[in-house]
């Protein structure tokens, strides 16, 4: 197990360099704290000190080491390393609400920033102001913008918003790249196009998550009204839609062509799997439950349980799931991938609230789906659960690792 204390705030959001010896948080403020990793040990070595209003997303792109901040305050800026200082570029995003979402480009020459003023903002670099300049997708968004996702031609992004719908749009711009060739979801695509959309008719809830495949032909997103929805844009099928059983789903993504994995609040990744024909099924969770311990309870303890808690069973308010946290994020770094958990849990001390934070990071984008096929022999693949949480102290950063093995997978703790 390795054990970090970062600080005492709670972090909100992260983000990793390309090759995962820094790590970018926010702590629940207006900053922005890089750490380095040294030996065993997380150093911070900058605060990134630009933004007056709470930071809500960072992304850090992997080729160009160049990082992308969007917060409360309705801003963002590109924060550039210049002689070992982290310099901001201010972006003139043009909203007036906050900025909740943003990702960088598959060539990291523009980024897309979500808000909750109804539209996204497109940024791209103008060299001749030497500034970050936007072009905005408006209609037909309802609603707040909660997710995005690129395709992997850089020209195409989906979006999941509060209205229920999930949209892919052309987010083409003619002055930084050239004309895109026709793909399956569709040929012409200028500016703020909508190729796609889906949701919305008579039912469905907020769209939490939305991802595209590695080959781009196939989306998929989660809702608050507990469903998983694949659509194929090679084929002219409807979606595929999988109402589950489970509490709502906040994140979800493609770990193979015909793999996803989607996860929420019940707090445990859960493997689907969408085949050649369309059909969308539940494989399996990732997370098996703990094997629970039975003790005998002296008389003391239970008259003590008698007095405090009205019962004379000692009863275990932990989960079964080593996740204790809602897993409600994630994002991708050069082929990994990591999702990101936030809880409320009160304190000892009679009702105190703290964010605790779990994310789970997987070697490779295929380790799953050779868990789901269950076909062949793989290579043994990582899967790294970082836990955050209040139970101990609200600092401590906690690395666990889980071998994906075939129908049996078991969790043990490792020193990385």
């Amino acid at each position: 197990m390795s054990l970090h204390q970062f600080l005492l705030e709670p972090i909100t959001c992260h983000a990793w360099n390309s090759d995962r010896t820094q790590i970018a948080i926010s702590p629940n403020n207006h900053e922005v704290h890089i750490y380095k990793k040294s030996g065993n040990q997380w150093v911070k070595t900058h605060e990134l000190k630009e933004h007056n209003g709470h930071i809500t997303g960072i992304d850090w792109a992997p080729k160009s080491d160049r990082i992308v901040t969007c917060g409360a305050d309705r801003n963002a800026y590109v924060w550039s390393q210049k002689e070992g200082v982290w310099k901001p570029t201010l972006v003139i995003l043009r909203i007036n609400r906050a900025a909740t979402f943003v990702k960088w480009s598959p060539l990291e020459n523009k980024f897309a920033v979500g808000s909750g003023a109804r539209l996204i903002s497109v940024c791209y670099f103008e060299s001749e102001n030497d500034w970050w300049v936007s072009k905005h997708i408006k209609k037909p968004v309802r609603s707040t913008i909660l997710s995005l996702d690129w395709h992997p031609n850089n020209i195409l992004l989906a979006a999941g918003s509060c209205d229920f719908k999930c949209r892919v749009f052309s987010a083409y711009i003619k002055e930084v790249e050239e004309k895109p060739g026709p793909t399956p979801w569709g040929s012409k695509m200028p500016f703020g196009a909508v190729l796609a959309e889906f949701g919305g008719a008579g039912g469905g809830g907020w769209v939490h998550s939305v991802s595209f495949s590695a080959s781009g032909n196939r989306l998929a997103w989660v809702s608050h009204d507990s469903t998983v929805t694949v659509v194929d844009s090679s084929k002219t099928a409807s979606p595929s839609q999988l109402k589950t059983e489970f509490l709502p789903l906040l994140s979800v993504m493609f770990v193979s062509e015909n793999s996803l994995v989607a996860a929420g609040h019940d707090c445990c990744p859960m493997l689907f799997r969408c085949d050649d024909g369309g059909a969308l099924t539940f494989v399996s969770k990732l997370d098996l439950p703990k094997q629970s311990i039975q003790r005998n309870i002296s008389a003391m303890e239970r008259f003590r349980n008698m007095d405090k808690r009205a019962t004379t069973e000692d009863r275990n308010t932990a989960l079964d799931t080593l996740h204790q946290n809602s897993i409600t994020l994630e994002a991708s770094i050069q082929g990994l991938r990591i999702m990101l958990a936030v809880e409320r849990c009160a304190a000892s001390d009679g009702g105190r609230e703290s964010s605790c934070l779990n994310s789970v990071r997987s070697h490779g984008r295929t380790a799953l789906g050779s868990v789901a096929t269950s076909l062949k022999p793989h290579k043994m693949e990582d899967f790294y659960l970082f836990t955050h949480s209040s139970r101990s102290s609200p600092q401590d950063l906690t690395v666990i690792s889980e071998p994906l093995v075939p129908q049996t997978p078991s969790w043990f703790v490792s020193n990385i």
